[in-house]
């Protein structure tokens, strides 16, 4: 027996989507109380928090797939993959994928049909390996700092108007 992990990953959203469930509702011609719509309240895509936990995860989970050597495929749309490769370090994957690198990239992208339908298209294939999902994340730099040189940055910054003084 094989396998192969698929992971899919959607954007998260941060706020509620209340106030836009209520409008919709409200011109499908379903009735909403008035009092349920709060106008101060508002919803988006929260791309960063996205971006970070799936990078984490995959950062966490790829280590054992190299170990078992099975691969781990992570599906995700285009603009996703856009952001991502905007805010960190994504120019050494490999491009077209090679099959032995356990962590493989598929990005799809959403095309409209025509005015009611649409249709998932792969855009790309990309892959790497564990050391460079940590690349992805820039966790190749030596993040070893001694404890002298984190005391002295710290001392720099204290001044007796930041003391602690208990009353």
């Amino acid at each position: 027996m094989d396998f192969v992990a698929i992971e899919l990953q959607a954007v998260d959203t941060t706020g509620s989507i209340w106030n836009e469930r209520q409008s919709m509702l409200n011109n499908l011609g379903i009735h909403q109380d008035e009092l349920d719509v709060d106008q101060n309240k508002s919803y988006g895509m929260n791309w960063k928090m996205t971006a970070k936990t799936t990078l984490i995860q995959l950062h966490h989970k790829i280590q054992t797939f190299e170990y078992v050597s099975k691969n781990l495929v992570l599906v995700i749309q285009d603009v996703l993959f856009e952001y991502l490769n905007r805010q960190f370090k994504f120019n050494h994957l490999n491009n077209p994928a090679i099959q032995n690198d356990s962590m493989q990239f598929h990005i799809y992208k959403i095309e409209k049909q025509n005015d009611h339908t649409y249709k998932l298209r792969m855009q790309s294939r990309l892959s790497t390996d564990s050391h460079g999902i940590e690349e992805c994340l820039g966790l190749n730099m030596n993040t070893k700092l001694e404890l002298d040189r984190i005391l002295q940055s710290l001392e720099t910054k204290i001044s007796p108007d930041n003391y602690f003084n208990p009353i």
